[in-house]
Order: C-alpha cells, then structure tokens, then sequence
C-alpha cells in the first residue's frame, strides 16, 4: 500500500486512497438484506459528483451544510462531499425533534441540507418557513422525494454531468483548503442548558486520527463496525474519518436495534460503543457460573475481535471487569466533541485497568489545582460559534477545561473522578459525586438505571430502574413494571441491593431513599443526549414532585 502523505486537510485523504487502492472494499453496508461493497474509487467518484452537485447549486468555501439521519452509506458521501467542495458539514442528531432541529440550521445559517428518509424530511417541512435561508433539500430515500425535495439519485446524476466542467473548480478549492478552515460544526449534547456549536477545523479532526492511529497502528486485515451516530463526533473521528486515513474497511451497522446480529455477519476486528451498549450486553449474557457467562461474552462479539473501545460515557468498573473476565480486552477512553474528541485512550500495548488510559501523541492533560482536567494541543477546537464568551471561559492560554474531575497517576494514566457541574454540595457542606456513588450501584446486575439526586439536601435520593427481568426472576413473579414499580417486595429488594452496593461509602454518600421507575430514561423523552450520557436537569425537572415527596415523608 503506497503511504499517505501528511494531508493538508479532510478532502486530501480520499483521492490518494482512490489512486492507489482504488480496487479494494473501503465501505460495506447492507442493502435490502444482503451486504455490498464500495470501492475507494467509487467512493471518491460520488463524492466528487455530490461536491460538483453543491458546487452547481452555488455553495461557497465556508457555507454550512446540514447532514441530517441516521447512519447509512449516503450519510458518509454527502460528508466527504461537502468538505471537498468547501463546505462545512452541520450533523444534528436524527432523534432531535423539529424544534431542536430548527435551532441548529437556524443558528448555523445552513443553506443546503440532506436527509435521509420522509421521517427526517417531515420534520424540516415543519420549520422550513422559519429558516428563510435554506435554500434547497436533498433525501437520500427516492421515495421521499417531491417538489420540496431532490432525490439524492438525481442530485447525484446532475453532478455527474456537470463533472468535467467543474473538475477545475474541484482541484482549486481543495488546493486553497487550509487545516485552520471549518470542517464541522458539532452542537453538543446540551446535557446543562443550550447547545453550543463547536467549530472543529480540518486541522483539529486531522491531528486528532493521525494521533489514535500513531497510538494504534491499524492491521492490514482491520475490520471495524460503525454503529453509533455519524452525528457525533465519537464515531465521526474513531470510525469514518479513522478508517478513512488508514485506508481499511469501515462496516455499517444497521441499527442499533440489529447490532449483535451485524456484529454476527460481519465478524469485526474493532467495535467502538458507548457504556450503555456493554450493560445490556453483559446483563442479557449473565449466568451463575462465570465459566459459561465469559463464553455467552466472547460470543456475541466474535472470534475476530481483538479489542473493544469504550468511550462518550464512564464505564461501569462492574461491566470492565466482567468483560475482561471473558478475556475481552476493552479499553475506555476518553473526551469530549470540543477536543475532536480523544484526548487519551487505553492501548493494546499500554493500558490499565479502571482508568482511561494515557495521552494521545501531541496531547497535553494536566489536573487543576480544584481537580478539573485541562487539556491543550492541536485536537482542541478552535471555539464556540457565536459564543466569545463562552469560548474564553472555555479555553484559557490555549488550556480546554473539559469541566470534567479527574486523577492522573504517575505513569500517565487518567482516571475519572465525575463532572464538575455535576458535583454535589449537601446541606452540611459534604460533597458528593454522583456518577461514583451512580457506577456503584450499577454494579448490582438487579440496577439498569440510577440516577442520584440531593444538591442542597441533608441526604441523598435516587431514581432507579431496576433490570427487570432479573427482578422476576429473583421475585419468582410475572407482573408488569408498572405493577412491580409500586410493589412493597421489590422495594424492599432493592433496598437490600442499595445498601449492600454503598456498604464502604461514608454515610453522607448513602441513598437514603429511593424512586423505582418503570421505564429506562431515553433519548426519545431527552433525558439521555444521543451519547447517553443523563441530562440530569430534564430529569429532575420531570420527577420534581416526586423527589420532594422523598424529603417531606
């Protein structure tokens, strides 16, 4: 494989690859049941004619671009079509409602968008009123298309045509693409108030793979699975734009509803997932004998697998252990959308337990004198759109405060202590950091969910959503969660389990009582981000009147 030069920015990497591996498989997904392949220089080829299409349609270096669904193949075209023509690729997340939707095109001026299905097109025919400057809108689903919508087919088709004569005006554009330019504006998640749009140059993006793959050299034969959203940056950088300088094979998942049996077919070499997805996992394969539960483990992951990254959420040290207990080898890592997004990871060759690993080459990470962590280098984003102010306040001497907590020990290694919002000051003074006393409880395979509730309070509550289905069969009982919800015996079941997860904690750290809900906390209802990570305000502000029942009784 003839070496990639250093790349000037995104839109470089492609035609190299297409040049000299051309023939070979860089992208697989599947297709009305049955898997195909996409060839570097077919991927390149569409590229260019989605970047001649928006060229023809009078996109200018610089102009945004909405990007808007869920993961397919198109999703990864239209990007790398955006970028080579000079465009700025704005993904909000496919579960965001029309209103959240609006607030992004609006804010980031998106003059074109894509999307993927009617699902995704009805809601921006519900706000496209209010977004004066859009000025067009391509669906990927034919079927979905009318006289509002192009069909990505003849959006394509058009671009094609125009191929030739543009070519020119292609090679200028990626000539005068500098790494200091916009290639992504990212919302964050908005677990703490507004989203805020994170510009990521090409250069920060750039930095940031070259460093996860100086870190870990890829294998000739490395086959990766992508399942989490495009959308975010997690598996923006790790899978598409990874595998795209590495010149390997990037699979596509279905859906996260289909993942196991995709993770079957494909038989990967790498997954990348966030917690939530090895939780279910380890409780679906959970068995008396640890013998037969590692098997059921390494099983659902393949014989292929080599290593399993973790990251956009702390991992439950229970849910490591069991994994590296079925000789899994899982190595979290760690950052966030402002930093593009890795600032350390654990290694195959370099890695420790319980923490989440070391610095990537060109990462710096520092502690602040109050435990927060800084980190500096050129992975860090170049700021907040629209937002001096919160961009000042969040980079300080060229210093990121991530507004996480942390430890670093003296080998380098960086552990996560919680958030810094998030940290817990009681009546008495005492402060309480939830996501610990949180990882503790979701050791216990009876707890699914649990969020810890008590700022200004004299003790702790927390609302909980057992695993059911360990619940009945503990209970030897067939009722309905809501039933079981309400039921004295599970209550006192779980405050058995409660009080035997916190029994080494001190006694300001004890829940002292507790809501048991029937149903799990979702994206849908938005008190997960599409990460998973808990929007603890939504949450609150939801069982409100609940929670001051615990205090009152």
């Amino acid at each position: 494989m003839n070496p990639l030069p250093t790349p000037r920015h995104l839109a470089d990497v492609l035609p190299h690859q297409a040049a000299h591996i051309g023939p070979q498989t860089a992208l697989r997904y599947k297709h009305n049941g049955r898997y195909h392949d996409l060839t570097w220089a077919d991927y390149h080829s569409h590229t260019q004619a989605c970047a001649a299409a928006l060229i023809d349609r009078g996109l200018q270096p610089g102009d945004r671009v909405g990007l808007l669904g869920e993961n397919r193949i198109e999703w990864l075209l239209a990007d790398l079509g955006i970028l080579t023509a000079g465009g700025v690729t704005v993904s909000p997340h496919a579960s965001l409602s029309a209103r959240q939707i609006h607030y992004q095109m609006h804010d980031a001026n998106v003059r074109w968008l894509f999307v993927s299905n009617a699902t995704q097109l009805e809601k921006v025919r519900s706000i496209r009123g209010q977004l004066p400057e859009l000025e067009g809108v391509v669906v990927f689903e034919a079927s979905a298309a009318g006289t509002d919508a192009i069909a990505w087919h003849d959006f394509l088709a058009r671009g094609r045509q125009l191929l030739d004569p543009l070519t020119p005006e292609l090679e200028r554009r990626r000539a005068a693409l500098r790494s200091d330019d916009l290639a992504a504006l990212m919302y964050t998640s908005g677990t703490t108030g507004e989203p805020k749009g994170v510009m990521l140059t090409h250069g920060n993006i750039l930095s940031n793979v070259q460093a996860c793959l100086q870190a870990e050299p890829p294998a000739a034969d490395d086959v990766k699975l992508c399942w989490l959203p495009l959308s975010h940056i997690y598996a923006r950088t790790v899978d598409h734009y990874e595998r795209l300088l590495a010149g390997r094979v990037l699979c596509l998942a279905e859906s996260a509803d289909t993942l196991v049996a995709n993770i079957a077919e494909i038989q990967p070499t790498h997954i990348s997932c966030v917690p939530r997805f090895y939780e279910k996992v380890v409780a679906l394969t959970t068995h008396p004998d640890p013998a037969v539960r590692a098997a059921r483990l390494r099983g659902v992951f393949g014989p292929r697998i080599r290593f399993l990254g973790s990251g956009g959420a702390p991992l439950p040290a229970a849910i490591e252990q069991a994994l590296r207990e079925a000789n899994l080898p899982i190595y979290p890592g760690y950052g966030l959308t402002e930093s593009s997004p890795v600032i350390t990871f654990n290694l195959s060759r370099r890695n420790k337990p319980f923490t989440v690993g070391v610095a990537l080459p060109g990462v710096e990470v520092r502690i602040a004198p109050d435990g927060e962590i800084l980190t500096r280098g050129p992975h860090v984003m170049k700021g907040y759109w629209k937002k001096p102010q919160a961009t000042a306040e969040a980079i300080r001497d060229g210093w990121l405060y991530t507004g996480d907590l942390g430890s670093l020990d003296a080998e380098g290694f960086l552990t996560i202590t919680g958030r810094k919002k998030e940290l817990l000051v009681l009546s008495n003074g005492k402060k309480v950091i939830p996501t610990h006393i949180e990882s503790l409880l979701l050791a216990d395979p009876a707890i699914d969910q649990a969020c810890v509730y008590g700022e200004g309070r004299n003790f702790l509550t927390a609302l909980l959503v057992p695993q059911w289905d360990y619940v009945r069969r503990a209970l030897n009982c067939t009722a309905t969660e809501a039933e079981l919800a309400q039921h004295p015996d599970v209550h006192a079941f779980l405050r058995q389990r409660v009080d035997a997860c916190l029994a080494d904690v001190a006694s300001y750290e004890q829940v002292k009582k507790f809501l048991v809900l029937p149903q799990p906390f979702s994206v849908a209802a938005e008190e997960l981000t599409v990460s998973l990570k808990m929007r603890r305000n939504v949450i609150f502000a939801r069982y409100q009147a609940e929670l001051e029942a615990l205090y009152r009784e």
